[in-house]
């Protein structure tokens, strides 16, 4: 019986990039749905109670662009210029792992498992940005 080694290719800091913040939104709906099976949190909705106070056209919309920002990344770390790509990235990174640490306490056990995971997801994706492979360039040589 034969034994080799699986046969693998390297993935690109662009792929690893959009693939955490997938699985970071991921993280994201599921918390939400979850969440939703807190006790008297549909009863707050209906009421107009939102995660930041009363819900009003202003809290929505900024909700709205918070949970699309990530979503936003999973197609910008593929398509962006690298420069940007990778400082979007380290920026967005850093203030999602911000929201979610500021988000926690006090929080169902459900809530703080996939935190933790959030976090992790990232600060991942700040460490992928900011090793970001740097191109050799020639340089010309006066002699």
């Amino acid at each position: 019986m034969s034994t080799s080694a699986l046969h693998d290719i390297p993935v690109h800091v662009r792929f690893k990039l959009s693939a955490l913040w997938t699985a970071l939104m991921f993280c994201y709906i599921y918390g939400d749905y979850f969440g939703l099976y807190v006790p008297g949190k549909l009863q707050g909705m209906i009421n107009g109670t939102g995660p930041v106070g009363p819900v009003s056209e202003g809290t929505l919309v900024g909700t709205a662009v918070m949970l699309a920002i990530p979503a936003l990344m999973v197609l910008l770390s593929l398509v962006a210029p690298a420069s940007l790509a990778r400082w979007l990235n380290i920026g967005f990174g850093l203030v999602y792992a911000a929201i979610m640490l500021l988000t926690m306490p006090g929080a169902w056990w459900f809530y703080l498992t996939l935190g933790v995971i959030e976090i992790a997801l990232s600060l991942a994706t700040v460490v992928v940005a900011w090793r970001w492979p740097r191109r050799e360039v020639a340089r010309a040589v006066n002699d």
